[in-house]
């Protein structure tokens, strides 16, 4: 699969620099959040959870940021059937769990068994095995894994940390239980020490590691002793840690501060595939429902003037639901533009008329909406406060509902909002019907049997033209009926020292593996 390009290093935890690289060592690197889950299909944190369960648990298959191609890493080969309905991976003999078990096909059926009866606990996951049948045990080194309706983007999804393989004996755990990563066993380069809720948490190197992806140019253990992420939550107390020299990586780095942390250590910055920040409607709220009401809406904004205020230019302004490097993008920018004069037409005709304070209102009701979003950045409240001035010079009463990410999931979960400010990483174009789907998790109540129907066939298209013509009429039906206003595209930005190397993005603009990363010796 395609993905955009980035800037920064290469995929693969080799040296970034001219140095050999050094064993031993503590990484520390600051998160924005507590993981909350160490459980990888546990996405309570978003990517803080992901930062560092990836170092925890492997993937049947590596999507390389670079080639572009899905690649062996415990599956050392896998193929399709004609229709995209059965998928089979024959496992490497050598990679072994953290409690020394051999990683098994019995191993691979307990995990994709388990996330499918949990999936009302990991919505992230549930897309994946839209059609699941079963997967069938072969023998200890092959799995084969069956749909009872195509599922093209299945092979894609293996490779994400989600799906990270875990031994049988996990999955026996009660799944909210796992979350503190009690007897959660994976097979990734490193394995959990340690973990003080809100304040750190410490992972160390497994010395048998012997197994990460070919794009990495280090198979073997991890050159670093120790991981220690800890939680740093204001953006300037991160930056201002990493100029002094007491934590070594930090993420959830505010655009503002790129400048500075290039004086003081390296910067990294990857376009970030999936859908973009933006306003995301629940088609079945009071004013909502109606599309003249979301069009309305959707001219009042411009994304220039938010982009600008919250972030960088190194965040491009988005032009339809994905980003321009996710594969199958398509421009849908004619059905945007910031225009109040228009914006002012479409709402009287839905009937919101302005009153004395300059609300509009309808049959007695103001016309206020609740916006919920994850408060976990200073970019984010800043974009939010932007886009409530513009929908208020229209008469919009827009409500900020910021929260943490548990606190974010609940209300989105629930449906109680009138909007979402949000941005989702993925690796492929089929995180729409995650998001839209009637077999997604649709949280924003779309009702449309056309889209569906759209992302149903996109997802039964073998050849990649056809797929990507499909997900242009996706977009263009989304963009048409306004469930979506696109604001700008996401980018992962991470900064490190100087004396840190190897320390990358993946294809998901998210940090990859830790296993290649070194620190120039004290």
């Amino acid at each position: 699969m395609l993905l955009g390009a980035c800037s920064g290093p290469p995929a693969g935890g080799g040296a970034t620099s001219s140095g050999e690289p050094t064993a031993g060592g503590t990484l520390t690197y600051a998160l924005t959040t507590d993981p909350l889950s160490f459980n990888p299909s546990g996405n309570n944190a978003g990517v803080d959870s992901w930062a560092v369960t990836r170092q925890l648990f492997d993937s049947l298959l590596f999507l390389d940021p670079d080639s572009k191609q899905l690649e062996p890493w415990l599956a050392q080969s896998w193929s399709s059937n004609a229709d995209a309905t059965a998928f089979t991976f024959r496992l490497r003999e050598d990679a072994t769990f953290s409690d020394g078990s051999t990683v098994s096909a019995s191993d691979v059926k307990a995990t994709f068994d388990d996330l499918v009866a949990n999936k009302a606990k990991s919505p992230g996951t549930a897309s994946a095995f839209t059609g699941y049948r079963t997967t069938d045990v072969v023998d200890p080194r092959t799995a084969v894994v069956r749909f009872s309706t195509p599922n093209a983007a299945f092979p894609v999804a293996t490779a994400s940390v989600m799906l990270g393989i875990v031994s049988r004996s996990t999955t026996i755990i009660p799944y909210d239980d796992r979350a503190t990563g009690k007897g959660v066993i994976g097979s990734g380069p490193f394995v959990l020490q340690s973990y003080t809720k809100d304040v750190s948490t410490t992972l160390v190197r497994r010395p048998e590691y012997r197994w990460a992806p070919a794009a990495f140019d280090h198979s073997g253990a991890a050159h670093l002793s120790a991981i220690d992420f800890t939680v740093v939550p204001e953006s300037a107390v991160r930056s201002g840690s990493l100029s002094a020299g007491s934590v070594d990586v930090i993420s959830g780095v505010e655009p503002t501060a790129v400048g500075e942390l290039e004086s003081v250590g390296t910067v990294l910055t990857r376009s970030t595939p999936g859908y973009v920040n933006g306003v995301y409607f629940n088609a079945s709220g009071p004013a909502t429902a109606d599309p003249a009401v979301r069009r309305g809406i959707a001219h009042a904004v411009d994304p220039t003037q938010i982009r600008d205020t919250a972030a960088t230019d190194k965040f491009a302004v988005a032009t339809s639901i994905l980003s321009a490097s996710t594969p199958g993008w398509a421009d849908e920018s004619s059905s945007f533009g910031f225009d109040p004069a228009a914006a002012g037409r479409d709402l009287d005709s839905a009937g919101w008329v302005a009153g004395p304070d300059g609300v509009r209102a309808k049959n007695g009701t103001r016309l206020s909406l609740k916006l919920i979003y994850m408060n976990s950045s200073a970019q984010t409240q800043s974009a939010v406060e932007v886009l409530q001035q513009q929908l208020r010079s229209v008469g919009v009463d827009l409500t900020l509902s910021g929260g943490s990410a548990p606190d974010f999931l609940a209300a989105w979960q629930s449906g109680d909002f009138d909007a979402a400010w949000i941005a989702g990483g993925a690796s492929d174009a089929d995180i729409l019907r995650t998001v839209y789907g009637r077999n997604g998790t649709n949280f924003y109540k779309v009702e449309d049997p056309q889209l569906d129907d759209l992302l149903t066939r996109q997802l039964a298209a073998v050849d990649q033209g056809a797929r990507f013509a499909l997900l242009a009429q996706v977009q263009k039906r989304i963009a048409d009926q306004y469930y979506q206003v696109p604001v700008y595209e996401n980018t992962g930005i991470i900064a490190t020292t100087t004396a840190v190397h190897g320390v990358v993005f993946g294809a998901d603009s998210r940090l990859d593996l830790l296993v290649g990363a070194w620190k120039d010796p004290t």
